[in-house]
């Protein structure tokens, strides 16, 4: 029913048009008694599937990805599509409205989606005051950046405001150095400027309660600056590392030149990204401590692809574009297939 009635209704829309009025249709609906139970009991989760990664008890082993409920404004309900855990944000210090729009495009033959959003975000506080009205007991990682405005000499103070903001909300962190949407962010991503951030927001996130600290990456990287980022994440002992974020390359495209042109600049997600993420997190396993987690994301749309992800060494998956052209019932299919 989705694939043939519904998607193609959201499809007419721009991709960010879509986005919004799905958000505000699930807002308004899960407000009417026994919506939520029914959306369980149709698409909920399957048992059987529980893992215990970096201290924390997870239902299953399939996350939906930052980017999607950036804001914390829909996890209660998104919780009932079968979620092991949610990841929120990317989150800055201050509200910031993001790059200009139209900045999310959708390559339906690829099955992939392009997005140049720029951290959009109604900043920590507002996030906070929601996180404190959870619903559910659902795991929630706290995805956090810098603002565009704040220099790149002045980001850990940023990062450090993310990591107290949302400590007491949060059972997770991911310090996010990679989205090619933020002019000079995944500069951080170079050896000295990500190890003195890193342990800056380490010794914060001690000092207040350890939770879970992990750094996301960009799948752009090459071998010698993933051998720098493994080194860090070794020494540092930090907790796990999310491989991977959207890639600013455009090869192997069935869409063709000229549309991927017009739609300009921005961070590549969905089936294409597949293959490079699983070759990084063979990569990342291979060198990581092994008590170190990896959550993969990137092509996961089915049961197979998880399973993929997790044989090349990931604790975890996390889907994003795969949610919108799967739709509603994908978490279960993926969890009956595994």
């Amino acid at each position: 029913m989705y694939k043939s009635i519904i998607r193609p209704l959201l499809f007419n829309l721009n991709a960010e048009q879509a986005h919004h009025f799905t958000f505000k249709t699930l807002k308004i609906a899960f407000k009417f008694p026994g919506v939520s139970n029914l959306v369980n009991a149709f698409f909920g989760p399957v048992k059987g599937h529980e893992k215990e990664v970096m201290g924390l008890h997870f239902k299953n082993p399939i996350g939906l990805a930052a980017g999607f409920d950036k804001d914390a404004k829909l996890y209660n309900e998104l919780s009932a599509f079968g979620f092991g855990f949610i990841e929120i944000g990317t989150l800055t210090p201050k509200p910031q409205a993001g790059n200009p729009k139209p900045r999310l495009f959708r390559l339906v033959e690829d099955e992939s989606v392009i997005n140049r959003m720029g951290f959009n975000n109604g900043g920590l506080d507002e996030a906070v005051l929601r996180l404190a009205k959870k619903k559910t007991d659902i795991i929630i990682g706290g995805n956090i950046g810098k603002n565009k405005v704040t220099p790149n000499e002045d980001a850990t103070s940023d990062y450090l405001k993310g990591v107290e903001a949302l400590h007491g909300v949060v059972d997770y962190f991911v310090v996010n150095v990679s989205s090619p949407n933020t002019p000079n962010l995944r500069e951080l991503q170079e050896k000295a400027p990500l190890m003195a951030l890193l342990s800056d927001v380490k010794a914060l996130n001690d000092k207040l309660g350890r939770k879970p600290l992990m750094l996301k990456i960009a799948p752009d990287l090459t071998e010698g600056q993933l051998d720098d980022i493994i080194s860090i994440i070794n020494t540092l002992k930090l907790d796990g590392i999310v491989a991977t974020n959207t890639t600013i390359a455009r090869s192997g495209l069935k869409t063709s030149a000229q549309k991927v042109e017009a739609m300009g600049a921005g961070g590549l997600s969905g089936k294409v990204l597949k293959a490079r993420s699983t070759e990084i997190v063979k990569y990342l396993r291979e060198k990581l401590d092994d008590n170190i987690a990896i959550i993969a994301v990137g092509g996961v749309f089915t049961g197979e692809d998880a399973r993929e992800k997790l044989k090349a060494g990931a604790d975890l998956v996390q889907v994003w574009s795969g949610f919108l052209y799967e739709g509603p019932a994908m978490v279960r299919r993926m969890l009956r297939n595994l």
